[in-house]
């Protein structure tokens, strides 16, 4: 019975797994726990132990576009690639950096861009802004990160901790585009990945650039 009860939760996972890649993929859904527990509820899983892993369902996602989106998936992504190497352009004094879905290949059409900045003040990134006559909206995001207080390298990797950094919105010709703006020192740490907890991936936009040659 156990045995069976194992395969029933494994099943399930995947359902709800499935079920959220297809909200991420094509809805534009960024969030993975608001993801999974829409997903979870439209199905009617109610036990935590049924509700897949981020890095289960950033699978599903991967299989969803193979799938049906072999076609328009890669040229939409190109399209926002562009997207956000034109804005890395423009708030170039910021150090910009890539992260997020549209830099691991696993957004959707008008899915969110996601750069960090680095910056002396967040209020230099604002009043940039409203020189420049950008529409946006402001706000916080909260990011893991490796513990900056542990000089140990053997433990950094383990240890982190809760950072809360501005975020200005911008309304992109082909999505949102999120802009959270890290105190200049902080580019020496890496932002956690809500997909494995490992460090996440960023490319400057010289890097960006290599990316998109490379795909062309």
């Amino acid at each position: 019975m156990a045995k069976d009860n194992g395969g029933r939760q494994s099943q399930l996972r995947q359902l709800v797994a499935q079920q959220a890649a297809r909200m991420m993929a094509e809805d534009g859904v960024s969030d993975y726990g608001y993801a999974k527990k829409k997903a979870g509820r439209q199905l009617g899983v109610v036990d935590a132990n049924c509700l897949p892993s981020n890095a289960e369902i950033e699978e599903e996602i991967r299989l969803f576009h193979e799938i049906y989106n072999s076609d328009d998936q890669p040229e939409a992504l190109r399209i926002l690639r562009q997207d956000a190497l034109a804005t890395m352009q423009i708030f170039a004094r910021f150090n910009p950096h890539l992260t997020g879905s549209v830099l691991d290949g696993t957004a959707g059409q008008y899915a969110e861009t996601n750069i960090h900045l680095f910056a002396d003040s967040a209020k230099d990134v604002e009043i940039f802004l409203l020189n420049q006559q950008i529409p946006y909206d402001s706000n916080d995001k909260s990011y893991r990160v490796r513990d900056r207080k542990s000089g140990d390298k053997k433990t950094s990797g383990k240890n982190s901790e809760r950072l809360k950094v501005p975020m200005f919105t911008l309304e992109g010709p082909n999505g949102f585009i999120k802009l959270s703006v890290f105190e200049f020192d902080d580019i020496r740490f890496s932002t956690k990945s809500v997909v494995n907890g490992g460090n996440a991936d960023r490319v400057d936009a010289e890097g960006l650039r290599i990316l998109l040659n490379q795909n062309s």
